[in-house]
């Protein structure tokens, strides 16, 4: 997973108004603010070149950057997100991506979120959610075999998206939830498992020679020390209040 940019936003003064399940309480902004700096000067301790989009306060949920698009070695996704909510928020990057790569888009019927979309070397892993629509995947599989990607579905039913309990870490391994264990689609790669109680610790992201885990789930850290990769533990309390995971505050490329 080598990357050298990531495209950020800031969290805004309405975050704490934006879409969330967890029950987990109201986040506290100021320190949300503190823990995304700490996230982005993390990204950059890691070989990344950081762009930081200021917060849309318009958008409470925009700082979760990477449902916005998919953004490959080759081309970028403008994805059409699946809560009407959040419509809108994808037009706010496209300007900084377009910078990088060549733009195409999901078209209405089709519904992606990027939080459904976990790449694993030229192959993509694509999640059917409440946000990702079969028409969607369609357009999407679509897309990717064009500029040379494989591409296969799975079906997410306990989880937000795809990517809350699905993540490759590289050499052919995943951390994954449990309910993803017998998929047949998953039959051909290594797995690590992680406990039902730390199912948040499911969102990783490998960057480089790093791999960025959520702070406070030690089982899954002692298995991904196991790994012999450099762990960087970060707090996030604040993004985990708001359905928000490590992969979901940045666009990676």
């Amino acid at each position: 997973m080598n990357f050298s940019n990531a495209i950020v936003q800031k969290p805004g003064i309405s975050y704490s108004e934006g879409i969330t399940t967890s029950n987990l309480g109201k986040p506290d902004i100021t320190l949300a603010l503190k823990q995304h700096e700490t996230y982005c000067r993390t990204l950059e301790k890691c070989g990344l070149t950081v762009e930081r989009l200021e917060a849309a306060p318009s958008f409470p949920d925009s700082v979760f950057v990477e449902d916005t698009a998919i953004i490959t070695g080759k081309i970028a996704v403008i994805a059409r997100p699946g809560d009407l909510r959040r419509r809108g928020e994808e037009k706010i990057i496209e300007e900084s991506i377009s910078k990088y790569r060549s733009l195409v888009y999901i078209k209405e019927p089709g519904t992606v979120d990027g939080g459904d979309i976990c790449q694993a070397g030229n192959h993509f892993f694509i999640g059917i959610s409440e946000r990702t629509n079969h028409e969607g995947v369609k357009q999407l599989e679509s897309i990717l075999s064009e500029y040379g990607y494989s591409s296969s579905f799975i079906e997410v039913n306990h989880t937000l998206h795809l990517k809350s309990g699905l993540n490759y870490i590289g050499d052919n391994y995943l951390l994954i939830h449990e309910q993803f264990l017998n998929n047949p689609v998953l039959k051909d790669w290594g797995k690590i498992v992680v406990p039902e109680k730390e199912a948040y610790a499911a969102n990783i992201i490998r960057i480089n020679d790093y791999l960025l885990v959520a702070e406070g789930f030690p089982e899954t850290q002692s298995k991904l020390k196991q790994l012999n990769i450099p762990l960087i533990v970060l707090d996030m309390s604040e993004f985990q209040k708001m359905d928000g995971g490590l992969s979901c505050l940045s666009l990676r490329f």
